[in-house]
């Protein structure tokens, strides 16, 4: 896997939510843990515009695709 394009803290700025250390950290532990059975795009706490977002950066496998990955992982119980 080669290193993200944008960090992980650009992509919350993107998403518009809060992007520095404590709001990640809140937003992690309010939808923590999301079922393995769920694409991060049809978590229900997404409005319809980021899920089509985070559909199409991963589809598209864009510029953005390395770290919704990392949040979808971040987001998903440990070892599952």
């Amino acid at each position: 896997m080669h290193n993200p394009i944008h960090p992980f803290n650009e992509l919350f700025a993107q998403l518009g939510l809060p992007c520095d250390e404590n709001g990640i950290h809140h937003f992690l532990t309010t939808h923590t843990p999301l079922a393995a059975d769920v694409d991060l795009p049809d978590a229900i706490f997404w409005p319809p515009s980021t899920a089509t977002f985070l559909r199409e950066s991963l589809l598209e496998d864009s510029d953005w695709a390395v770290v919704v990955d990392q949040l979808s992982a971040s987001l998903r119980p440990l070892g599952k």
